[in-house]
C-alpha cells in the first residue's frame, strides 16, 4: 500500500513535470553522485530524475541498483569505470568481462549510450593513471567492437579545466605542453569513434580563487557588461561559455575543430567553508537556475552558436561523505528526503535574455583554472524556450518540487 501511494503521486509529478518541462526533455544531462549514507533507493530516485526533466543521468561506476531501476524508462545512462579499474582494464579479457557485466547485461531495457574512462586522470599527477588511460580506452572499446555494441555506446574520459595551460582570451585556449603526448591519441580515438570529447566545468572554482578580480555576475549568468576577445571580436556574458570555448581553441590548435565537446560536470554549491567565498543557497539558486534556462534555449557559446550544449549538472543529491571542504557535500539539487535543496527561481523576471546583454559597473575576465580542481571529490572513483514558458515554469517549479517530498514521505 506505501508502495502504490508513492507510485501514485509519483505518476503526478511527471504528468505535472510534463507540462512543466516540455522542451527541455532530451536536453537536461543530471549526474547522479552516491558518495553518501543517506540516499534514497534508486527505484525512488526516477520519479525525481523525471521531474525536473532531465532525461540524461552519468553516474560514476555502473551501479546495477541504478540501471535496474531506471529500465525502460528512456532515460539515457553514461556509466563510470572508476580510476582504480584502469590497470586491469588493459588487459582485453577482463575488459570484456567488465562490458559484460556492466553493460551488455542491461541493454536494451537500460539506455546506455556512453562509457567514461576515469575521471580526470591526467590532472591526478599519477604516472601510473596517466599511462593507463588510453590502453584502457581502447581496451574496452574493442569489447564493444567484438559484443557488437559500438555503435550504440560510445568510449570517452572526462577531463578537469586543469588540463589547460591558456583559458583566457577563450580563443587562446590551449592544453598543457606536458600533457600534449597524453591527450593528442586519446582525441585521434575519440575522432575516429565518433565519441565527445568531456570537460568539467566550474566557474566556480575560478571566482573563488580570484573574487576580487571576476565578476559574481559574469559566473552567475546573471546581466553583467561581459568581456571581449580581442582576437575573435566574440562578446561572452558568462564564464562557462568562455571556459567552453577555450576548449574548443584548444582542440582546434592540435586539429581537432570538429571534436565535439560536452559539459560532463559544471554546477555551484549552496554552502562551503569560510574560506569558500560565493559558496551560497542564493548564488546556488542563480547559476543553476539560469544554467537550466540556457540550456532549454538551446543556445550555443559564441564560437559554435548553432551547437547545442550537452550538460551534465553536478549534482542531483548533496553527498555528506565527500571529502575535501564543504562545498563538497553540497552541490546537491536535491536533499537526499528529496526536498529540494532550493528553488530554482526561473521566472521571466530573471530570466536570462538569447539576444541582449544588459551592461552594468561590474567587470571581470575569467582567470585560468586553478591547478585544485578536484572538482567533484570523486577522488577514488576518480528547441528554444519560449518567454512565455518562463512564468508557468516560475510559477510550477518550486510547488512541484514539494511533491517530490510528499512522495518520498509517503514511501517510507
Amino acid at each position: 500500500m506505501e508502495y502504490c501511494r508513492f507510485y501514485y503521486c509519483a505518476s503526478l509529478i511527471l504528468s505535472i513535470s510534463g507540462l512543466v518541462f516540455p522542451v527541455m526533455v532530451g536536453s537536461i544531462g543530471i549526474n547522479y553522485g552516491q558518495i553518501a549514507n543517506n540516499l534514497p533507493a534508486p527505484d525512488n530516485v526516477v520519479p525525481l530524475v523525471k521531474s525536473i526533466g532531465a532525461t540524461k543521468v552519468k553516474l560514476y561506476d555502473a551501479d546495477p541498483r541504478v540501471l535496474k531501476a531506471f529500465a525502460n524508462t528512456g532515460v539515457e545512462f553514461i556509466v563510470g569505470l572508476g580510476n582504480e579499474y584502469l590497470s586491469k582494464m588493459r588487459d582485453p579479457e577482463k575488459a570484456q568481462d567488465w562490458v559484460k557485466t556492466n553493460v551488455q547485461a542491461y541493454l536494451p531495457a537500460t539506455k546506455i549510450t556512453c562509457i567514461t574512462i576515469g575521471n580526470e586522470v591526467l590532472t591526478f599527477n599519477d604516472t601510473g593513471l596517466t599511462d593507463s588511460l588510453f590502453p584502457a580506452m581502447q581496451s574496452i572499446h574493442t569489447a564493444l567492437v567484438n559484443l557488437g555494441l559500438d555503435k550504440q555506446v560510445s568510449v570517452t574520459t572526462a577531463h578537469s579545466l586543469a588540463i589547460l595551460e591558456v583559458s583566457y582570451p577563450p580563443s587562446a585556449g590551449s592544453f598543457r605542453k606536458d600533457l600534449v603526448g597524453c591527450i593528442t591519441p586519446i582525441l585521434n580515438f575519440l575522432a575516429k569513434t565518433n565519441s565527445p570529447f568531456l570537460i568539467n566545468a566550474y566557474p566556480f572554482f575560478a571566482y573563488k580563487s580570484n573574487p576580487k578580480q571576476i565578476s559574481l555576475d559574469f559566473v552567475l549568468f546573471q546581466p553583467n557588461q561581459g568581456i571581449v576577445d580581442s582576437k575573435s571580436n566574440f562578446h561572452y556574458d558568462n564564464m562557462l561559455f568562455a571556459q567552453i570555448d577555450a576548449v574548443h581553441s584548444a582542440l582546434a590548435s592540435l586539429g581537432y575543430s570538429k571534436l565535439p565537446v560536452h559539459i560532463s560536470e559544471t554546477g555551484w554549491p549552496s554552502k562551503g567553508d569560510a574560506d569558500e567565498l560565493g559558496a551560497t543557497l542564493e548564488n546556488a539558486k542563480k547559476y543553476n537556475g539560469n544554467l537550466l534556462k540556457i540550456i532549454c534555449q538551446r543556445k550555443g557559446t559564441p564560437m559554435r552558436p548553432n551547437t547545442d550544449l550537452n550538460i551534465y549538472v553536478f549534482a542531483l543529491f548533496n553527498e555528506n561523505m565527500k571529502p575535501g571542504p564543504a562545498s563538497e557535500r553540497n552541490y546537491g539539487l536535491f536533499k537526499p528526503d528529496g526536498t529540494p535543496a532550493y528553488s530554482l527561481g526561473i521566472s521571466g523576471t530573471d530570466a536570462v535574455s538569447a539576444n541582449t546583454t544588459t551592461t552594468t559597473t561590474t567587470t571581470g575576465a575569467p582567470a585560468p583554472p586553478s591547478p585544485d580542481s578536484s572538482s567533484t571529490g570523486y577522488l577514488s572513483i576518480s528547441a528554444a524556450v519560449k518567454e512565455r514558458c518562463y512564468s508557468c515554469i516560475g510559477q510550477l517549479l518550486f510547488p512541484l518540487l514539494l511533491l517530490n517530498y510528499l512522495a518520498f514521505r509517503l514511501a517510507f
